[in-house]
């Protein structure tokens, strides 16, 4: 778990360097094509089958499209953001909105914890993008896109949320990503990604392969093995230690030092998600 919390958080120093090699659109359909071809090989590894109930295909659908624009957003936000800010933002706000989802589709009013924790996850918010301050720079820094890149991964988590219902969660993920792929490369063409791929050096493809092998095939495929082994509230508490992967990695290769906003915005933003995990008292 450690070892896959801190490939999940360096994944936004991988990506910060990448986003340099060729438009938002094209990485994303080069990290897909890899991620696909390397889920298929642990779906054979695993010997899971390939086979997902039919009443799933929307949801998987929903699910590949959702996925497709989050990642663009997040090359889109590292082409002008620093991958340590964006990767705590992100972390943080995800089940801060996941919550919020949560609420609106069951119509329901927060209890006390989820009140407390949706206002410090706000107040969060707030200073990782120092809108008191710096409100005229939310668009020119990519916050904007790691914020909407947020709100996309917590859509995209309630679709995902029923994979197992439909078969291997590791098969839904293996055609999730293989529609995400299509979907990309319809988009991309054939020019940009074959024009990426003639400059590429070993910086490009070093990244990349960290990117789309290591940090999304191995170190998600072993969340969930850890997840069936200890539990899943106890392997969402190793999730906390994203954000301080991120700043770690973006500041060791990037040279990225984490300001004032990133440390105060990211501890409140774990202290929300806490709270929101925490039993209520009786």
């Amino acid at each position: 778990m450690i070892l896959s919390m801190t490939c999940w958080g360096f994944s936004w120093t991988a990506g910060k360097i990448m986003s340099s090699y060729g438009s938002p659109m094209t990485i994303s359909f080069l990290r897909f094509a890899l991620t696909f071809v390397s889920m298929l090989v642990i779906v054979v590894v695993l010997r899971e089958s390939f086979r997902i109930k039919a009443k799933g295909i929307p949801d998987l659908i929903a699910a590949s499209l959702f996925l497709s624009v989050y990642t663009f957003l997040f090359f889109k936000g590292l082409v002008t953001g620093k991958a340590g800010a964006g990767g705590v933002l992100v972390t943080v706000m995800n089940p801060i909105f996941s919550y919020m989802i949560m609420l609106i589709m069951k119509r329901q009013l927060p209890s006390r914890n989820q009140a407390i924790g949706l206002f410090l996850g706000l107040l969060a918010g707030i200073v990782l993008l120092k809108l008191p301050m710096e409100a005229d720079k939310i668009f020119s820094a990519g916050n904007i896109y790691f914020l909407l890149a947020a709100i996309c991964w917590a859509i995209l988590s309630v679709f995902t949320s029923k994979a197992s219902r439909y078969g291997s969660t590791v098969t839904f993920s293996v055609w999730m990503y293989g529609i995400s792929t299509l979907t990309l490369f319809l988009l991309a063409g054939t020019a940009a990604p074959l024009q990426t791929l003639s400059q590429a050096d070993l910086k490009f493809w070093g990244n990349l392969f960290f990117s789309a092998t290591i940090t999304t095939s191995l170190a998600t495929t072993f969340y969930f093995v850890a997840t069936s082994r200890i539990g899943a509230s106890q392997a969402s508490s190793f999730i906390f230690m994203v954000p301080f992967s991120a700043s770690l990695g973006s500041w060791f290769f990037l040279g990225e030092v984490p300001q004032w906003h990133t440390i105060v915005g990211g501890v409140l933003g774990i202290m929300a998600v806490y709270i929101l995990n925490k039993k209520e008292s009786n």
